[in-house]
């Protein structure tokens, strides 16, 4: 949806833009060319921030999972992964780690329903049988 959104924003922005210019007798505002960029601008800096929602993902192998969230990246190995909670009413995912820290994932939301259920099983399924083997490696 935010492929789609972003460039709407831009568009809509550049309307904005043209729609403005020349003064407005009741207020005295007297909008000039640099506001009608600065418009332009604002609406492509609101369309990258909308492009940051498509940034969030989780990969997952048999070495552990890679969490990109709005900011950051974050490689964990199987063996500090603690469990993987999605508690009711959460908004989304978040691994519980060894050192009682944890990591939200954003990519696994629960708007996503059915998708999320099953996203978050398959998790559950590799942390089970990969965690054990990064256990038994390390002592």
């Amino acid at each position: 949806m935010v492929w789609i959104a972003a460039p709407v924003i831009v568009v809509l922005f550049t309307l904005i833009a043209f729609s403005l210019h020349g003064s407005f007798n009741e207020t005295g505002a007297a909008f000039q060319t640099p506001d009608q960029v600065a418009m332009i601008l604002l609406g492509v800096l609101a369309a990258g921030g909308s492009l940051l929602l498509a940034r969030p993902s989780l990969e997952a192998d048999e070495s552990g999972v890679r969490v990109r969230n709005l900011f950051g990246v974050v490689d964990l190995p199987w063996a500090v992964i603690r469990g993987v909670r999605f508690n009711r009413g959460a908004p989304w995912v978040a691994l519980d780690l060894q050192d009682d820290d944890v990591v939200s994932v954003l990519a696994i939301q629960a708007a996503d329903k059915e998708h999320a259920v099953r996203a978050v099983r398959d998790l559950r399924a590799m942390h089970a049988r990969y965690a054990s083997a990064q256990h038994t490696t390390t002592e």
